[in-house]
């Protein structure tokens, strides 16, 4: 327990020395995702203006709802896509 504690304290100094490293955990939709840090593990999504923000578990919620309509609504698209081209 406390050697898992030293190793991510040692991984946070080095994220706050050098800076994080972020990679791109899930997309939730074509503009908004959600990224992890490769080191300290931190959590971040877009917010509503583009910018990031820490992923807190309101944030969560909202791109979990944001991602069934988007995926719905691709659905329908490719539906209507599909049933056009038909006629």
């Amino acid at each position: 327990m406390k050697n898992s504690t030293n190793q991510q304290n040692s991984l946070k100094i080095i994220c706050d020395i050098i800076g994080h490293k972020y990679e791109v955990s899930k997309k939730v939709t074509s503009h908004v995702k959600e990224y992890t840090c490769k080191c300290c593990r931190k959590q971040l999504t877009t917010n509503s203006n583009g910018h990031l923000t820490e992923l807190t578990p309101k944030f969560k919620e909202i791109n979990s709802i944001l991602e069934e309509i988007y995926t719905r609504r691709m659905l329908r698209l490719k539906e209507k896509t599909f049933s056009s081209s038909i006629y």
